[in-house]
């Protein structure tokens, strides 16, 4: 049988691909923030913590960073629930498990960020009597921001192309939709080949997005 290309079935459905879309965005940007408020803590750990809470936090990262986010998925998704006895939607599922995914990989970027801070600026904080929260406040973290924003705009790419995983649960989003379509109305083609241009597009949008605000927040000479 001869396979005809036709995207009118992309079209009439293409709310679905919308929607995906925006569900991906939605997906990436919460667990990205919640991630970094986990990262944070933990390089904050890591950095200024004792040798015990060290090792756990190295632990944590050197675990989930070598673990498939596939695996995670399933693991966070039927393991847990099947065990404690609980459930939770795909959408909390995977958000969960996105978090302490991209937390693994955001406290390496947060901890090199704030091992860069120049010590000549922790130590005039120390000199006009700021105290150690108002140093980590008004000194050590908004250079930390500087420095590591190239890094995080890779990371919410990364996490954005990431979401594609979350069809295997069932989770709506943009991969979801197209895979809707090769099983409900047999145009496996058409497609996938639609997601290509979508995910290209959006992505330098993206890094559009984070180039404008490392030159916003450049450190001006």
């Amino acid at each position: 049988m001869t396979y005809h290309i036709n995207y009118n079935f992309v079209w009439q459905y293409f709310d679905k691909f919308y929607w995906g879309l925006l569900l991906g965005l939605e997906l990436a940007a919460i667990s990205i923030l919640t991630g970094a408020v986990l990262g944070l803590a933990l390089a904050l750990i890591y950095v200024d913590g004792p040798t015990w809470a060290r090792r756990v936090v190295a632990a944590y990262v050197e675990f989930f960073r070598n673990q498939p986010l596939l695996l995670l998925v399933y693991l966070v998704f039927y393991g847990i629930p099947s065990v404690g006895g609980f459930k939770y939607s795909p959408t909390v599922s995977f958000i969960i498990t996105l978090t302490i995914y991209s937390a693994a990989y955001l406290v390496e970027i947060f901890r090199s960020g704030l091992d860069a801070v120049p010590k000549g600026q922790i130590d005039a904080g120390k000199a006009i009597g700021l105290t150690p929260y108002q140093r980590l406040l008004h000194v050590r973290l908004p250079t930390m921001f500087r420095v590591t924003l190239p890094a995080l705009g890779n990371q919410f790419v990364s996490l954005f192309k990431d979401t594609s995983v979350a069809f295997v649960i069932a989770v709506p989003e943009l991969t979801y939709a197209a895979k809707w379509l090769a099983t409900n109305k047999f145009r496996i083609f058409e497609g996938y080949s639609i997601l290509a241009p979508m995910y290209l597009v959006t992505c330098y949008a993206i890094f559009a997005v984070f180039r404008f605000l490392e030159r916003r927040f450049a450190i001006r000479r």
